[in-house]
C-alpha cells in the first residue's frame, strides 16, 4: 500500500488548535505520548500567536506505506531546507542529512540519535514542525542522501569522482529530497503538523501543544551542590556552614545514594548515616538550604513500596528490584503518595531521578530489556521511551498535593515534556557535548544541565563553571570529592585533604561566577514565565530566532538566554574565540564594548570571563548579591539600560513556591525607559512585592 493522503480514509489534515493539524495514517497504537500528557493543550495561548496556514506539503504530498516492519511515512523536502530537533542530541544540532534512531540510551557513543531524551519532533527552516506520536524506537532519515529515485536527478546532480574519504561521503545537495520516518511494529501513526509562519513560532506551538512551558520554583534557579557520596548527616551540615561562612551562595544541597538503606535497587528509607533526617531538613532550612534526594525507581524487596507494587510492575527485575509500571495511573499514585507522605510533607525540595533511561554501551549493561512486559500492556521498548517522563509525572503529583513546585533532576525524558521542571543531566562528560545539550534541549521542550563534576585542571573547572551558571540549572556534582572542587580538582588529593596552592583565588573566581547566577535570577524567572505562557524557550540556539540566516545552521556552541543575552562559551585552551553575531548591535556584558552584527568577530576570552553579550535596545535587570532564595526574599535590582530605544521588560512576581500563579495570584512588573528615566508599573493581585528597583544605569554607547 502506498498512496497519498487524499486516498486515505480519515487521512485529511484535521485542525485541532490554532496552527496545529493532525494527520491520521492507518490505525495508530493506543500507547502513545499524547495518551499520557500532564497538562492540556494551551488553546488560548495558541490563538494569540500569529495566524498561519497549513504547510503546503501537508495538503497532498505526504505518503505512507504499511510494511512487514511497521509504518513508513514520506515527507517532501526542498533544496536548502534544514531540520532541527529530535530531542536531546549531544553530538549535533543541525540534523539535516542524518539518520536518527530515537532510542533511549544513557551512553550515546556516536551521532546516531541515541539519547537520554529522544523526541520524535523536528523543526524546519521553512517554518513548520512535525511531531510523530509514538513511543517506539522510530527511525528518521532527514534528507540529503535519501531522495526519490529519479534518473533526471542523477543527470543534474553534482558530478565528479571523489579521491578522499571526505569527498566520497560528503553530503550532496539534491534537487529533490525527503524525510523518511519508519515506526516499527505499528500499523498506523498520528502526525501533528505545527505551522509557523517561522521556526520559532512552530516551536512555540509544539510547547503549547505539550501544555506550555514550566515555571520552576524560584530557588531552583539558584545554585545547587551535590554532596560527597559517603557523607553523613554531620558532613552535610559542616559543608552547609562552610558555604555560608565563605559567602558561597547556595540554595539546594543534594544527597547521593548513601542516604538510603539500600540503593541499586532502592529502599526509599533513611540509612543510619542520617539518623535524624527531620533535624537535618530543619537545620539546613534555618541556613537557607533545601534538600534534594537521589533515587531511582527500581524497588528493593526491603522497601515499604515493594508489596504494593509487586503486581503492578514489569516481569523482569533491575538490580533485583521491581520496575514499576508507571503507565498505570494507580502505580503512579502509589509512588506519589509514598513520596508525599515520607518526604515532601517533611520539607524535601525535590529528587534526582537517576537511571530511568537505559544503557547498552558500557561494560555492565543494565535496565530492563525491550522484551519486558508490563501489566498495562506496554513492552520494554515503549516503556523505555515513556519511563522517565511518567516517573516525573508521579513525583510532580506528590508536590502538587502539597501545592509546592519541586526542585528536581532527571536522567530521561521524552515528548510533550515542556511542562516538567526537572532538568536533564548525564554521566557523560564532554564539555562541547554538554554545550550542544543546552541548544538541542531547547528545540524540543526540554531543559539540560551541563553539570560540573570531575575536571582536568583549574582552567577546565572555571570554563565548566562559566557554562553551568548560564544554563537551565547551575549545579556542581561533588559526589566524588570530599571538598569543593575549587580547593583541589585532583580527586585523590581532594579526598586526602591536600589542597592546591592558591586555592582561595580559584574560590574567589567561582564565588563571583555563582554570584552572577544569583544576580540573573529575576531575569531568568521572567524568561521562564514567558516560556510558561507563550511556549518560547528560555535557552535556545541562534537558529530559532534567526532561521533565515544560514550562518547559524551549523553553530553548535553559542546560544541565547531569554530575550537579551547571547552566550559564547570558551573551552579548554582558548583565550579568544570567533562569534558570528546576529543582526543589530551587541554589547559585551563585562566591558560595554559594542559589536556590529551580521559578521564574524574574534572576541577575547580571558579565563576569568565567559564571552557574554547583551542585545542592543534592551533593559537588563540584575539583582544585588545575596546568599540564597528564601521564601520571602525581596530582590534589590539594578537595571542596565542598553541602546537609545530599549524595549520594555516584564518581570514575573509571585511567591516562587506554589502553584497559586495558575489561579491568577501573581504580578506583572513592567520596566520601561522613557524620556531618559526608568518607569515601574505593577499589574496583578500578589502581595507582598518581591522586587525593589534601586537604580537605572544607562550604558555608555561609546565605551570600548
Amino acid at each position: 500500500m502506498n498512496s497519498s493522503l487524499r486516498d486515505q480514509t480519515g487521512g485529511r489534515p484535521e485542525q485541532i488548535a490554532g496552527g496545529i493539524w493532525r494527520v491520521r495514517l492507518g490505525q495508530p497504537e493506543q500507547t502513545v505520548p499524547t495518551a499520557f500528557r500532564m497538562r492540556q493543550i494551551q488553546t488560548k495561548a495558541l490563538d494569540a500567536l500569529p495566524e498561519t496556514a497549513l504547510p503546503s506539503f501537508a495538503e497532498d504530498s505526504i505518503s505512507f506505506r504499511l510494511t512487514p516492519r511497521g509504518v513508513l511515512v514520506r515527507l517532501p523536502l526542498v533544496p536548502d531546507e534544514h531540520l532541527f530537533g529530535m530531542g536531546l542530541q549531544l553530538k549535533s544540532v543541525d540534523q539535516t542529512g542524518k539518520k536518527r534512531q530515537l532510542r533511549v540510551n544513557s551512553d550515546p557513543m556516536a551521532d546516531t540519535g541515541d539519547s537520554h531524551a529522544p523526541v520524535p519532533f523536528f523543526l524546519s527552516t521553512r517554518g513548520y514542525g512535525v511531531f510523530v506520536d509514538t513511543a517506539r524506537y522510530a527511525n528518521f532519515w532527514l534528507g540529503s542522501h535519501q531522495g526519490p529515485s529519479d534518473p533526471m536527478e542523477s543527470k543534474t546532480a553534482e558530478s565528479g569522482v571523489g579521491t578522499t574519504t571526505d569527498e566520497l561521503y560528503a553530503a550532496r545537495s539534491l534537487k529533490k529530497s525527503e524525510a523518511l520516518i519508519e515506526v516499527p511494529s505499528a500499523s498506523g501513526i498520528d502526525l501533528y503538523i505545527f505551522g509557523g509562519p517561522d521556526l520559532k513560532t512552530a516551536l512555540q506551538r509544539y510547547n503549547l501543544f505539550s501544555g506550555g512551558g514550566c515555571l520552576p520554583a524560584m530557588r531552583a534557579l539558584g545554585f545547587w551542590y551535590r554532596c560527597y557520596g559517603p557523607s553523613t548527616q554531620d558532613d552535610v551540615m559542616k559543608l552547609a556552614r562552610e558555604f555560608r561562612e565563605r559567602e558561597i551562595p547556595c540554595d539546594i544541597l543534594g544527597l547521593e545514594p548513601g542516604w538510603q538503606t539500600q540503593a541499586y535497587s532502592c529502599s526509599f528509607l533513611w540509612s543510619n548515616r542520617f539518623p535524624q533526617p527531620d533535624r537535618l531538613i530543619e537545620e539546613a532550612k534555618a541556613l537557607g538550604y533545601r534538600i534534594n534526594l537521589w533515587e531511582h525507581a527500581f524497588v528493593h524487596p526491603t522497601s515499604p513500596l515493594y508489596l504494593q507494587l509487586k503486581n503492578q510492575s514489569g516481569d523482569l527485575a533491575v538490580w533485583s528490584g521491581l520496575v514499576p509500571d508507571f503507565a498505570q495511573a494507580r502505580t503512579r499514585q502509589i509512588f506519589a503518595d509514598y513520596h508525599q507522605e515520607q518526604f515532601v510533607s517533611r520539607g524535601i525540595a525535590g529528587f534526582k531521578l537517576d537511571e530511568c533511561d537505559n544503557s547498552d554501551f558500557i561494560h555492565s549493561p543494565w535496565s530492563f530489556p525491550e522484551c519486558s512486559q508490563f501489566p498495562s500492556g506496554l513492552d520494554g521498548e515503549q516503556m523505555h521511551s515513556l519511563f522517565g517522563i511518567l516517573y516525573q509525572q508521579a513525583i510532580t503529583k506528590a508536590f502538587r498535593t502539597e501545592n509546592r513546585r519541586e526542585c528536581g533532576e532527571v536522567r530521561s525524558s521524552h515528548a510533550l515534556a515542556a511542562p516538567y521542571s526537572s532538568v536533564l543531566y548525564s554521566d557523560l562528560y564532554d564539555h562541547r557535548d554538554f554545550t550542544r545539550g543546552i541548544l538541542t534541549a531547547g528545540l524540543s521542550g526540554l531543559l539540560w544541565c551541563p553539570e560540573v563534576r570531575q575536571c582536568e585542571s583549574t582552567e577546565d573547572l572555571i570554563r565548566r563553571m562559566q557554562l553551568v551558571i548560564l544554563s537551565p540549572q547551575a549545579l556542581i556534582n561533588g559526589w566524588m570529592i570530599r571538598n569543593p572542587p575549587w580547593k583541589q580538582v585532583d580527586i585523590e588529593k581532594n579526598n586526602a585533604g591536600s589542597f592546591a596552592s592558591g586555592w582561595e583565588k580559584v574560590e574567589t573566581i567561582c564565588r563571583e561566577l555563582i554570584q552572577l547566577r544569583m544576580r540573573l535570577i529575576p531575569y531568568l524567572y521572567a524568561a521562564f514565565a514567558v516560556y510558561r505562557r507563550t511556549g518560547a524557550p528560555p535557552f535556545r540556539p541562534l537558529v530559532v530566532d534567526y532561521p533565515e540566516d544560514a550562518h547559524f545552521y551549523p553553530v553548535d556552541d553559542i546560544f541565547l538566554v531569554g530575550f537579551s543575552l547571547l552566550v559564547a562559551p570558551a573551552f579548554l585552551g582558548q583565550t579568544e574565540r570567533s562569534v558570528y553575531f546576529p543582526e543589530g548591535k551587541w554589547h559585551c556584558f563585562w566591558t560595554g564594548e559594542q559589536f556590529q552584527g551580521g559578521q564574524e568577530i574574534m572576541v577575547p576570552a580571558p579565563l576569568e570571563r565567559i564571552p557574554l553579550f547583551v542585545r542592543d535596545n534592551c533593559l537588563l535587570p540584575l539583582a544585588r548579591p545575596f546568599s540564597h532564595c528564601a521564601d520571602n526574599t525581596v530582590f534589590d535590582v539594578d537595571i542596565r539600560v542598553y541602546g537609545e530605544s530599549p524595549e520594555k521588560i516584564v518581570l514575573w512576581e509571585d511567591d516562587g513556591i506554589s502553584f497559586d500563579h495558575e489561579n491568577g495570584t501573581f504580578n506583572e512588573v513592567t520596566l520601561e525607559w522613557k524620556d531618559e528615566a526608568g518607569l515601574v508599573s505593577r499589574k496583578g493581585s500578589f502581595t507582598p512585592h518581591r522586587y525593589r528597583i534601586l537604580s537605572w544605569e544607562k550604558q555608555d554607547v561609546g565605551k570600548h
